[in-house]
């Protein structure tokens, strides 16, 4: 135990350390693509496939979100500390959620992940790939699809060998920020990089915080990897966009939109909330510290010297021109909740037209 719980250190400190995604392939593989390694070149099918039939044709949609979800709940199910007492801490990113799907996706921080735990293994079978590699790869290329995305780096050779996950190691929305700093803390993350992951709400809806409104997003462009989720969540709330209160559910400052109750608390604690104002007018930094997040999250309980770099094969994002930050139409700097005491909130307008209302995604 004591061997395994080095390793798994040892592992995050070599995730800390990202690599850019490799250049020019020399290998030929089929269809005349090349990549930077033979054993990458199965993942040009495995992209074809997915991009046409489980992405809808490389759109930045329902399964992009979820996809997106998952690598974060199979990942974080790494816990040195439990290791520490001498118990098993979980494998990481391993694909274990998938592997064994009847037990964690019962898990109540799970809800509702069996859709797309379904909807990908049959994939990952078809392709012959591990489930692990398969879910970081789909969520790689998923995120690729959406406007002003990043690319992430992917790392292949994964084993199906694993074991599952131990409960209560994925945050839930209902936490305290306390909670999920120390949560993420003993997974290796600082609270500055839990900031950083949740830049995956800008593309994010819901389905299972209110089941009676499924697609409510978490900001009024959830197609765009842009900064309005950051915007809008410091925002005053004022209404809920279904039938009540629900855990995990604070009042949204949109018709349309919800926010989630840690959302809303790690924007406005001292600890993130620098962080959280920071992304508002730069793009590229949100951008570049997210694929490095991603990079350090894709790897949890795994070793990286032992992974093959296949980063060439995840597609290079359209170059779109994002609209300037906003405040959504009706709403005045006035209406802004401001939490970082170092750096004044920038000085951004308000969207013309009536009031911003948002329709399910």
């Amino acid at each position: 135990m004591f061997s395994k719980t080095l390793l798994a250190i040892a592992a995050l400190a070599v995730a800390a350390v990202t690599a850019a995604p490799s250049g020019k392939g020399q290998v030929s593989c089929k269809h005349g693509r090349k990549a930077a390694n033979a054993a990458c070149c199965v993942w040009f099918d495995v992209l074809d496939d997915i991009q046409t039939n489980l992405f809808d044709g490389g759109e930045c949609g329902e399964e992009v979100h979820e996809s997106l979800r998952l690598t974060f709940h199979d990942a974080i199910g790494f816990s040195p500390a439990l290791f520490a007492q001498g118990k098993f801490g979980g494998n990481g990113a391993d694909g274990s959620i998938m592997s064994f799907a009847e037990i964690e996706t019962a898990f109540h921080a799970n809800g509702g992940i069996d859709d797309i735990v379904e909807a990908q293994r049959p994939f990952a079978l078809a392709h012959g790939v591990s489930f692990g590699d398969f879910i970081q790869f789909a969520g790689a290329v998923g995120v690729s699809n959406c406007a002003g995305g990043p690319r992430l780096q992917f790392l292949a050779g994964r084993s199906n060998v694993t074991q599952p996950s131990p409960d209560l190691l994925v945050p839930e929305p209902s936490d305290s920020v306390d909670t999920i700093l120390a949560r993420m803390g003993d997974a290796g993350f600082s609270p500055n990089e839990v900031v950083d992951l949740l830049i995956s709400h800008t593309v994010a809806a819901q389905d299972h915080v209110d089941p009676t409104i499924p697609g409510t997003p978490f900001d009024s462009t959830p197609g765009s990897f842009d900064s309005q989720f950051f915007i809008e969540t410091l925002l005053k709330g004022v209404l809920f966009p279904g039938n009540g209160s629900n855990p995990g559910e604070v009042l949204s400052p949109l018709a349309g939109e919800l926010r989630l109750f840690s959302d809303g608390e790690l924007a406005r604690d001292s600890r993130t909330a620098c962080e959280w104002q920071s992304f508002i007018t730069d793009h590229s930094s949100m951008v570049s510290k997210f694929e490095a997040v991603m990079s350090k999250l894709a790897v949890l309980g795994q070793n990286p010297r032992n992974l093959v770099d296949c980063s060439d094969i995840i597609p290079v994002p359209a170059n779109t021109k994002l609209p300037p930050p906003t405040l959504p139409a009706g709403k005045s700097l006035a209406d802004v909740e401001v939490a970082c005491a170092a750096t004044p909130f920038p000085a951004i307008s308000a969207a013309p037209g009536p009031a911003t209302t948002i329709a399910p995604v």
